[in-house]
């Protein structure tokens, strides 16, 4: 039933479905193959019948470090055409996942096993429970990198409101996990120990109440005071994938290959 993947590990027990981030070694950077493995993934589980509850976690001491660096540092050397070919794609992707994610009728727990920034923090951002480690860092680096956190944009702004999501957007800060925590982001902090239970704990909670007021409870959620989020996010990745044509962006990722400060023009 599930995609055979090393990059994606799916785990069912009991009620509760696990997918797993799984390439440490990146600190579980998402490729676009990934993002494909990733969406599956979530497909398998919502018409998984006994599945009532999922958990997304990372592998190894990272959450994910977002998109993969290196994969859109490569895109940068594409001709023009097919590099905004290329982006347009990935940004897309990109939102498919986080409107699944959004839109799946059962609820999704994050364990934040440690740092959620870029396109990782989208994922945590997009789960309805975040339960995190004291070492799980949150933030939105990319202008740092000449580039936008375009689909994550509106999910914070949904999640914390526009004065803290312009406050980190502009800065391109990344926040302590106790921030994180003051401004909602993350619902509890838990040690690193004790995080896998914690999250199995409020996944049998939310098991415990009917399948059909637990669905129409979230879709209740994301149908009224999230009803814009499709068009935002929509919106969001045209603008990601515009601001990766420029020339600040080849010059951010570039940087951040060669681990050198970028000069802006």
């Amino acid at each position: 039933m599930y995609m055979p993947s090393n990059a994606v590990d799916v785990k069912v027990t009991g009620a509760v479905g696990t997918i797993v981030l799984n390439r440490p070694d990146r600190r579980n950077a998402l490729t676009r193959a990934m993002l494909a493995q990733l969406g599956e993934a979530l497909s398998d589980l919502r018409l998984e019948k006994r599945v009532r509850v999922i958990i997304l976690t990372g592998a190894g001491s990272a959450f994910c470090a977002g998109m993969d660096v290196h994969e859109m540092h490569a895109a940068a050397t594409l001709p023009d055409t097919d590099k905004t070919q290329d982006w347009g794609d990935t940004a897309e992707a990109y939102r498919d996942v986080v409107s699944q994610m959004i839109e799946l009728p059962k609820p999704i727990i994050a364990s934040v096993n440690g740092p959620a920034v870029a396109g990782g923090a989208g994922l945590v951002l997009a789960s309805d429970i975040v339960v995190a480690t004291p070492a799980a860092q949150f933030g939105l680096p990319e202008p740092r990198r000449g580039i936008i956190a375009g689909v994550v944009a509106p999910l914070l702004a949904f999640r914390v409101g526009g004065g803290p999501a312009a406050r980190l957007l502009l800065t391109s800060a990344v926040y302590p996990a106790d921030e994180a925590l003051r401004l909602g982001i993350y619902h509890e902090l838990i040690d690193e120990p004790r995080l896998w239970a914690r999250c199995a704990q409020l996944a049998e909670e939310c098991a415990a109440g009917a399948p059909e007021a637990v669905q129409l409870s979230k879709r209740l959620l994301y149908e009224t005071i999230g009803e814009h989020l499709g068009t935002q996010l929509s919106v969001g990745a045209a603008m990601s994938a515009t601001a990766r044509t420029t020339e600040a962006a080849q010059e951010g990722l570039t940087a951040f290959v060669e681990k050198r400060r970028p000069e802006w023009k």
